[in-house]
């Protein structure tokens, strides 16, 4: 059944929180102030800018593709909230991190990378695009290149010869996953294409992201209920769907069918944007809530999936303002899970790396009625920022990503990025500090046993 809010509930969270980081949701000040208090204990996880660290990484136990998330959120913070205290440490991130050729595959990291890890960082570059973050100075990488080096890798990858296309999880035969195609990594495929098409006007793009979602409907990672599964194994054609589902899947997915939306206002589109605002509000919302539904009540949510929610606030609000029509529907429901989330921003966890404010972390399960829920991290720390910092997000706004055509200043370079016979790093020796990114265990190990049956999709 469709979840409803509890509307008394829900005016209470919003009108304020007690005992948490202290924010009014009817108050615009208020909600910048708390962002800020959730950034500050966000950006104390980081270690980058630390002499003798490596600018743009996480420290362990956080994996490389969680850090471009994370500087992803903080370039939307600087845009929501005009706070520029962090401007300069996420150019430096997002700039180290690009690589020697300026396509997100650093060679401390190429060994182990996916394309999904890679797609999180150019996400991150595409929202300093659209946002006219400021740019890098002159012969730095500049973030619409950087987005473009990957959707042509990206393009390079396609792989029709199994499964009749798409990307696989990882880019390297010798790693795990080589032989798994799914769809988070097709869906930052989709997101950046559908992206660049609404910010350059380039027919390419569009063709693209069009012909990720045939292929995602072809082999029914998205099936006629708009639900979207994790993914299956090339050595059955991929018709062995691990059927789990995720919030950022569903997400990502969202946003680009807005975008594409908002490029072409067909029916085609505004019906497929329909569809997952729909089949997203009905499984992952519990009494307006968001939920991670394969592993939050089964107390099993890893480093990775503890991010998720975050990025699923994101692309709601994002989704919101590209397709005017599912704002009435989506920005309640990230209302509602800030409030949530507010009221897990109060715990001074001791077994953690936390040092933002005492009393300040924020947890996990935002359904939980009481409160701090003793889990703390990096994803529980970025996820309730996030959900804070997108109810800044107004109806009919003009404050709205930008185009090239609207004012959108960063330089692109439509041939960025390597051919396939030049993907292979060079031997190298990894230590045991070396930051791995193999990211996203997405399941594909964790739950191919389990199977279908914890994810029976929720009526």
């Amino acid at each position: 059944m469709r979840p409803t809010l509890q509307t008394a509930g829900v005016v209470s969270l919003l009108a304020g929180v007690t005992g948490a980081i202290q924010v009014d949701f009817t108050n615009d000040d208020s909600i910048k102030d708390a962002a800020s208090t959730a950034a500050f204990g966000l950006l104390k996880y980081y270690t980058g800018n630390n002499t003798g660290d490596t600018p743009g990484n996480l420290p362990d136990p956080y994996f490389w593709w969680e850090a471009g998330a994370m500087f992803g959120t903080m370039i939307d913070y600087w845009f929501y909230t005009g706070d520029e205290t962090y401007n300069d440490v996420t150019t430096q991130a997002m700039v180290h991190q690009a690589g020697e050729d300026n396509d997100y595959m650093p060679q401390n990291q190429t060994r182990t990378l996916g394309n999904d890890d890679q797609g999180f960082w150019a996400m991150a570059a595409m929202s300093a695009a659209e946002n006219n973050f400021p740019n890098p100075p002159d012969g730095q990488p500049q973030w619409l290149a950087l987005v473009q080096a990957v959707f042509n890798e990206y393009v390079s990858r396609w792989d029709p010869n199994t499964c009749g296309g798409g990307l696989r999880w990882q880019i390297f035969t010798f790693n795990n996953g080589f032989n798994y195609k799914n769809s988070i990594s097709n869906g930052c495929f989709f997101n950046i294409a559908s992206r660049l098409a609404r910010y350059t006007g380039n027919q390419t793009y569009a063709d693209w992201a069009e012909k990720v979602w045939d292929w995602m409907e072809e082999v029914k990672f998205i099936d006629q209920d708009f639900n979207i599964f994790d993914g299956g194994g090339v050595e059955n054609n991929c018709v062995d769907i691990n059927k789990a589902q995720w919030t950022y899947n569903a997400g990502i997915f969202l946003q680009g069918t807005a975008m594409m939306y908002n490029v072409t206002e067909t029916d085609t589109w505004k019906q497929r944007v329909e569809g997952l605002v729909s089949r997203t509000v009905a499984y992952f919302f519990d009494d307006g809530i968001v939920v991670e539904r394969p592993c939050e009540s089964f107390n099993s949510c890893d480093f990775d999936q503890q991010s998720f929610k975050g990025y699923l606030m994101r692309w709601m609000a994002s989704a919101s303002q590209m397709a005017p029509f599912t704002f009435d529907t989506l920005m309640p429901l990230v209302k509602s899970s800030a409030a949530a989330a507010a009221q897990q921003c109060s715990g001074s966890p001791p077994a953690t790396d936390f040092k933002g404010q005492p009393g300040t972390a924020c947890g996990f399960k935002w359904t939980a009625k009481a409160a701090f829920d003793g889990l703390a991290g990096v994803g529980e720390q970025m996820s309730a920022l996030s959900a804070m910092q997108y109810t800044l997000v107004k109806k009919q706004e003009a404050k709205a990503p930008v185009t090239a055509d609207t004012g959108g200043t960063s330089v692109g370079n439509p041939n960025a990025g390597r051919p396939p016979d030049e993907y292979m790093p060079m031997p190298v020796v990894i230590t045991t500090g070396e930051k791995v990114a193999a990211g996203f265990l997405t399941t594909a190990v964790a739950f191919s046993v389990m199977g279908a049956s914890f994810f029976i999709m929720k009526e």
